[in-house]
């Protein structure tokens, strides 16, 4: 079970440190951090997590990650559905974290969108339907080809959180105004129960398309090398 609770600690931080950096500083007065804050924010959460219980679990925090190193034959079967199972309720246990934080200030509405994901008129830069889903699938796609080559044994060793943190970093980079950047179902769902209404209605996008990336990323990443080394990721 030490793995399962490595997952769901390690997907509440980074629902609570990327989504809150977004709800809470993005636009603080003066202050706020702004799209390249919430995105260092989100490569943070990866990084610090990847060191933290790496070891543990293999830092997945993320069912699209955890697919796609399965159809690379570098996850076990077995573990999938409780990996996913664990993700998903990190991220709703930190959007309900994020919510009690966010309500504490008079005037709070979830209605601003809670960071959740969008597309049409809930995109940030009112991109399209079509455009969000092939935006998440590329972004999970060179997602997964970052990590499997981050972490695959002839790689330099121990540079694999900085590589995978920074990719998440730069696909936010690219994203958010797309999407505000899933990339990730458990992140999404995780604030989207909580924005509720649109969010809701929409999520189901933010779960096929990181999917497909996901898949695809390891296909594409599997050609690259030829066989796939075998063993867990170490992500």
């Amino acid at each position: 079970m030490k793995k399962y609770a490595a997952e769901f600690v390690g997907t509440f931080w980074l629902v609570l440190g990327g989504c809150g950096s977004a709800v809470l500083a993005a636009a603080f007065p003066d202050v706020g951090i702004g799209l390249l804050g919430v995105s260092l924010a989100f490569g943070l959460t990866v990084l610090t997590m990847a060191y933290a219980i790496g070891h543990i679990s293999g830092c997945h925090l993320n069912p699209a990650v955890s697919i796609g190193l399965w159809v690379g034959e570098r996850f076990p079967a077995k573990d999938l559905i409780p990996y996913i199972v664990a993700q998903v309720f990190g991220g709703i246990a930190a959007g309900g974290t994020l919510y009690l934080i966010a309500t504490g200030k008079a005037g709070f509405d979830v209605a601003g969108g809670f960071a959740a994901n969008g597309y049409g008129e809930h995109s940030p830069g009112g991109y399209s339907m079509q455009a969000a889903l092939l935006t998440e699938v590329v972004m999970t796609m060179m997602f997964l080809i970052i990590i499997m080559g981050a972490t695959d044994k002839r790689a330099l060793a121990g540079f694999a959180p900085l590589a995978i943190g920074l990719g998440l970093t730069l696909i936010h980079l690219i994203s958010i105004p797309v999407t505000n950047t899933s990339v990730n179902p458990a992140r999404s769902t995780g604030v989207a129960i909580y924005a509720g209404d649109w969010a809701i209605a929409q999520v189901w996008l933010f779960w096929v398309a990181p999917i497909v990336g996901g898949v695809l990323g390891a296909v594409v990443y599997r050609f690259i090398i030829g066989k796939s080394e075998d063993g867990i990721s170490h992500a």
